[in-house]
């Protein structure tokens, strides 16, 4: 069986409560404003003149320019020195060589064979 559980809880309800409020009357008042007091003074002021300029002229100045000094060291340089070879030059020489020549001539020679042969040989023999 399910069970019900009531829980009580405590709200705040607000009361409504009227309150007379009273009227604002507006009243005029007068208030002393200080008032702002300018005051001058007096400043010495120069005159202005016109003054001649004098006029800018160029005038040329000598100025030392350093100079460039290049100083060279000599060195020993062998001297080479042109020596005649003597050429090898190549010629041909034609030389005449004997030929020999080889004449072959076929010449038959008769072979020898060897062959045994069998020898048969008689023997007689003596019956007593």
């Amino acid at each position: 069986i399910p069970q019900v559980e009531i829980v009580d809880r405590v709200v705040d309800v607000p009361v409504q409560k009227q309150v007379q409020v009273p009227m604002l009357a507006k009243q005029q008042k007068f208030v002393d404003i200080p008032q702002v007091e300018f005051v001058d003074k007096v400043v010495h002021v120069p005159v202005q003149k016109q003054v001649q300029v004098p006029m800018v002229t160029k005038v040329q100045k000598m100025v030392d320019i350093p100079q460039v000094e290049i100083v060279d060291q000599h060195v020993h340089v062998p001297v080479q020195k042109h020596r005649h070879v003597p050429m090898v030059s190549v010629a041909q020489k034609f030389v005449d060589i004997p030929q020999v020549e080889f004449v072959d001539r076929v010449v038959h020679v008769p072979v020898q064979k060897e062959v045994q042969v069998p020898m048969i040989s008689k023997q007689q023999k003596f019956v007593d």
